[in-house]
């Protein structure tokens, strides 16, 4: 990428969410606290969406980035044994300040049993994430700046070397617990290796399938009904007409696995992946407009409270840049239209 780069003198951008999404799974993934009463831990980080660059200029190396994370946590309480819900970032910033970070706790069924996890989280857990989180900024320099900049000693610019040695001459501390409870070790930021690229995302079709570079998307809406109601709702063809004032192709309800389908006259189109009634809905997902042979995935979970149904949502795979029009697409045509149709809940 920077071998035309003479002297590290022009800019060079790398895109980097996918490399994030790595850094957050390593570092996040079975995070966890606990006291007399409660445990929780991070069992999933659900959702990374935003953007990500490193860049480099006349041998300076810098980082802009801006993202909203979900994260999704499991624990136990001694009055409730199991109990689950989301952690939602709404921005981490290369600007941000640790004491601004905002955490917005969702518990899922909540109920006066299980109210403690909340206060475990935000007095145990919180903590170590800042910690983590805060780190990322150096973390994202220290490991993707190497491959885009020229080695030093192929640089004959004394203004441009200058720059690149004291950039990455910088200590900086690499903490090698996961949770930060360890004392950081200082590691010279130009020593750090690069890891192994992993797949970003796993191939929902073939190998010879178009790539884009992708991302992903977290929504939690709640309706007025029974989570039985909103399986039905989903997958009964009756139903989707109604919702979607189209006809649509599915099998009849219950539709198989592996069964295709087809809304809206064919502008969205997929293939059932795994269905668990009244729990879950996972799906091969795509508009009709993207590269033939892309999917999304989308896994629908249904969690249902004395009260309402949450609907967790999670797209994998949504081609940058479609972000904005997949969420609002699908709050407009699927959740509002539903809680219109049927009744399910209040619209904003």
């Amino acid at each position: 990428m920077v071998v035309n780069n003479p002297n590290n003198w022009h800019w060079v951008d790398k895109n980097c969410l996918a490399w994030s999404k790595e850094y957050f799974d390593e570092k996040l993934l079975n995070l966890s606290v606990e006291d007399e009463t409660s445990s929780a831990s991070i069992s999933n980080v659900s959702s990374v969406e935003g953007d990500v660059d490193v860049s480099q200029r006349k041998g300076k190396v810098i980082s802009l980035f801006d993202l909203r994370l979900v994260l999704t946590f499991s624990g136990h309480t001694d009055k409730d044994d199991k109990v689950s819900g989301s952690i939602t970032i709404p921005e981490l910033a290369y600007d941000s300040d640790e004491k601004n970070l905002v955490f917005n706790i969702t518990v899922y069924n909540e109920s006066r049993d299980n109210a403690s996890i909340v206060d475990l989280i935000k007095k145990k857990l919180v903590p170590k994430l800042r910690e983590i989180l805060m780190n990322f900024g150096p973390d994202l320099i220290a490991t993707n700046s190497k491959d885009i900049q020229l080695e030093a000693d192929k640089i004959t610019s004394t203004f441009t070397k200058a720059n690149q040695e004291k950039s990455v001459g910088i200590e900086k501390p690499e903490t090698k617990s996961v949770g930060g409870a360890e004392k950081p070790e200082t590691k010279s930021v130009g020593g750090v290796e690069k890891p192994e690229s992993k797949s970003a995302s796993k191939p929902v079709v073939s190998s010879n399938s178009p790539k884009y570079n992708t991302t992903t998307l977290h929504l939690e809406p709640a309706f007025n009904t029974t989570a039985e109601q909103i399986y039905i709702t989903l997958l009964d063809e009756s139903r989707i007409a109604a919702w979607t004032r189209s006809n649509p192709i599915i099998e009849k309800f219950p539709p198989k696995v592996g069964s295709t389908f087809k809304f809206f006259n064919g502008a969205v189109q997929g293939k059932i992946l795994k269905l668990v009634p009244n729990e879950e809905i996972v799906e091969l997902w795509r508009l009709d407009d993207w590269k033939e042979g892309h999917y999304a995935e989308l896994n629908i979970k249904l969690k249902q409270s004395s009260g309402e149904t949450k609907m967790v949502v999670k797209f994998t795979g949504v081609p940058i840049g479609e972000e904005d029009r997949v969420k609002d697409n699908f709050e407009d045509m699927y959740i509002r239209s539903i809680k219109i149709t049927f009744g399910f809940g209040a619209v904003l």
